[in-house]
């Protein structure tokens, strides 16, 4: 079970009290967003995010201190996921000695098309940083494989063509697509895109490794840091009871 949240979101102070509410929850690992102008896998929520966190001046300096301070409380994997032009304005090698001298596990750059990746997987193979690609419904068996066969951590499933925050339709499409998928590969596999709750989280979870839950968190985060007279300690908690319901079973 992972989970999502913007660096920055709703402001880099309520950054890593969030996180640790999601650690407290009971996530498996925990993917820092890195604000971009411009998310094309992302859907509403999450694009009101990365402008929110950017309006706030959130660097990818920030997201590295962020993990850093993180890493010294908790062992909880990190996955950083971001696009790829503020990576290279950084510097390849740099950003993957920084991420992985910060602690984080591994990273998702989803505008990285496998085949261009190959500086990339080098800077990251030569940190120990976990370099995740993706694959959707549209993705031929013989490019599942050889995302595989570059991947390491696990292999990222998008659940369906569209955008993260969309809605999830049962089907039975989603599941084949999974299926086979799973049957193609030995990575482990991870869904993600549409899972707001645990019955979605429990249907995802049937074909695969585990699940990532973005759009969801987001709202509930922008709902309530919205609500200016509950306290913060109220609100972590919140936090806290989301992410621990949405485990398959626990609910």
């Amino acid at each position: 079970m992972g989970l999502f949240i913007t660096c920055g979101f709703p402001s880099l102070d309520a950054t890593l009290p969030i996180i640790r509410a999601v650690d407290r929850g009971g996530a498996d690992f925990i993917e820092i967003g890195m604000p971009f102008s411009d998310p094309l896998a992302e859907g509403k929520p999450i694009q009101h995010s990365s402008e929110v966190a950017l309006a706030n001046g959130t660097t990818l300096v920030d997201v590295m201190s962020v993990t850093r301070t993180f890493r010294t409380e908790s062992d909880t994997p990190i996955v950083l996921m971001g696009y790829y032009n503020p990576v290279l304005q950084y510097g390849l090698e740099r950003f993957c000695r920084d991420a992985s001298e910060a602690g984080a596990d591994g990273l998702i750059l989803p505008d990285v098309p496998p085949d261009e990746a190959t500086a990339l997987k080098e800077a990251a193979d030569a940190t120990g940083l976990s370099l995740i690609f993706l694959v959707a419904p549209n993705t031929p068996k013989e490019r599942v494989r050889y995302v595989e066969s570059i991947s390491s951590g696990f292999v990222y499933a998008v659940s369906f063509a569209g955008l993260t925050g969309d809605a999830l339709e049962f089907d039975g499409t989603v599941q084949r697509y999974l299926e086979q998928v799973n049957e193609a590969i030995e990575t482990p596999l991870i869904v993600g895109f549409g899972i707001a709750n645990a019955a979605d989280a429990s249907m995802m979870s049937r074909s695969t490794d585990g699940f990532i839950v973005g759009s969801a968190l987001v709202r509930l985060v922008d709902e309530l840091w919205t609500n200016k007279s509950l306290p913060v300690n109220e609100k972590t908690k919140r936090i806290t009871a989301f992410v621990r319901d949405l485990r398959p079973g626990t609910t």
